[in-house]
């Protein structure tokens, strides 16, 4: 910390209680406590439920998870694999190079998903490549908004990793397939794991370009969380919204835990 007295530790950290409370507890108790309310008059619940979670269950809401977990984890693997591609090629091209072919698998992070929807709804809607009402134009759309996120933090890892260890096993006569699989995917692993962590979270939420481009058949949990709430149905959709919130979090620490037995940390 940068703070070296008791005192400003104490009111930075009261700052920071409060600022965390506040922008982040605070909306996701209300959320929790609204997936739980039987009735909601006063400041709190007058009664609390778990029919909404029944409901949603009992519902559509087993083949929205399914979908989300299928288009969340199809994209991320196409990203993870196009991006620590990317990556590896970029290395080893020049700094001319470089800046100006990085910056393109930025582009997509920089347009609004809703726009990317509607271009793919426009760009894909007349043959040959007739993809409207599929569910590849779904995978289609999260893998062009995740993509720069998995490129940056494969990026970034390899911009930490020595050389040292992939000229010692050059030097020791390992060809360069090898050396990739054996020397410098390893190494990479952390970064890899954490890059599919980021872009399935990213994908679970996704909402802006998939209103636009989802068959009916074929409902992710933020549009049915979307549609719920348009609808006035309050409740259903905070039930909703924490099965979003667990299943999201359930798969990021599973990813951790991989993380952390393969760094023996």
């Amino acid at each position: 910390m940068l703070v070296w007295s008791k005192s400003g530790r104490i009111v930075i950290w009261a700052v920071f209680a409060l600022l965390f409370g506040v922008l982040f507890l605070a909306p996701l108790a209300v959320i929790l406590l609204s997936s739980l309310a039987g009735q909601w008059n006063g400041v709190l619940p007058s009664t609390l439920t778990l029919a909404h979670y029944g409901d949603v269950v009992q519902g559509a809401a087993g083949d929205s998870v399914k979908a989300s977990l299928i288009t969340g984890f199809a994209a991320s693997a196409l990203a993870l694999v196009s991006g620590a591609w990317a990556a590896l090629a970029l290395r080893v091209q020049g700094a001319a190079l470089q800046r100006p072919l990085g910056l393109l698998f930025f582009i997509p992070s920089a347009v609004p998903s809703v726009s990317v929807g509607l271009g793919l709804l426009v760009a894909f809607s007349q043959p040959p490549l007739l993809l409207n009402g599929t569910i590849a134009i779904v995978m289609i759309a999260h893998f062009v908004l995740i993509s720069a996120f998995t490129f940056g933090n494969v990026s970034a890892g390899l911009a930490r990793l020595s050389p040292d260890f992939e000229q010692v096993a050059s030097s020791l006569g390992a060809r360069p397939g090898y050396r990739l699989w054996h020397v410098t995917l390893p190494l990479l692993a952390p970064y890899l794991v954490a890059a599919f962590g980021l872009s399935f979270a990213l994908s679970m939420g996704e909402l802006g370009a998939t209103v636009m481009v989802y068959p009916p058949g074929w409902v992710t949990l933020p549009v049915s969380i979307f549609s719920l709430t348009d609808r006035g149905d309050i409740f259903a959709g905070a039930a909703l919204t924490m099965i979003l919130v667990v299943a999201t979090l359930a798969l990021l620490l599973g990813l951790e835990r991989i993380t952390a037995r393969a760094t023996g940390s």
